[in-house]
């Protein structure tokens, strides 16, 4: 894609991990953090393993939004709101916010194999009270193993993209497809996002019963995602 992919809280597996995909794929990333010193030393430290022409860098979260059209949000869920809230001022109208975050109890002390309920619905419609008016939200990488997305083999996953808007719907599974393995999946409006959010604690469950940490989902009996 042409612009800069900014990850917001990309220091965390999660962030890491996308930011390390992307980069592979020959996309321009550029890690957020509350420190830039970290998001820097995280940038390096990815770089080097990717090798010499990955375009990724680091810096703080204010100046990652500055600096492009696309965000992805992978925070706890505790620290959302207040995040978003601070890089309102930094955020651009006819930008897209790409939000992997899941309400999990575990964020505020409890399970991590349960959510916590949202008033809006979900995170990612919490996410589309808080951003300015202009820039569109869509929730997405909830279900994909941040373990995974840390080493080079293909990931067996489906990555089901919900949004009210369809170019924004496309742009984000676009870069999902971009992981090798990967299937973006359509999954309608940004209300649905909420019931893609709890699927995350489940495969947790998975996770701890199984001794994995690998669980992901495949949605079976759908055509091949048209090419746009």
């Amino acid at each position: 894609m042409n612009s800069p992919i900014a990850i917001i809280g990309g220091t965390g597996p999660q962030g890491r991990g996308l930011a390390f995909q992307w980069a592979k794929a020959g996309e321009t990333v550029i890690i957020g953090s509350r420190d830039d010193k970290r998001a820097a030393t995280t940038a390096q430290e990815l770089a080097q393993n990717i090798g010499s022409g990955a375009k990724i860098s680091g810096t703080e979260n204010s100046a990652a939004c500055a600096a492009t059209d696309v965000y992805v949000l992978t925070v706890p869920f505790d620290g959302q709101a207040e995040l978003l809230k601070q890089l309102k001022p930094a955020m651009k109208a006819g930008s897209i916010l790409i939000d992997a975050t899941v309400p999990l109890a575990a964020t505020v002390g409890g399970r991590a194999t349960r959510v916590l309920g949202v008033w809006q619905g979900s995170a990612a419609q919490q996410s589309a009270e808080l951003v300015p008016k202009g820039v569109t939200v869509v929730g997405a990488f909830h279900n994909i193993s941040a373990e995974l997305l840390s080493g080079n083999a293909d990931i067996d996953c489906d990555v089901i993209v919900c949004s009210d808007d369809e170019n924004a719907r496309k742009i984000a599974s676009d870069l999902a497809e971009k992981i090798p393995g990967v299937r973006a999946i359509d999954g309608g409006k940004l209300e649905n996002a909420r019931i893609v959010e709890q699927i995350t604690a489940l495969l947790i469950t998975l996770n701890i019963r199984h001794k994995v940490h690998s669980a992901g989902i495949r949605i079976t009996g759908l055509p091949p995602r048209p090419s746009i």
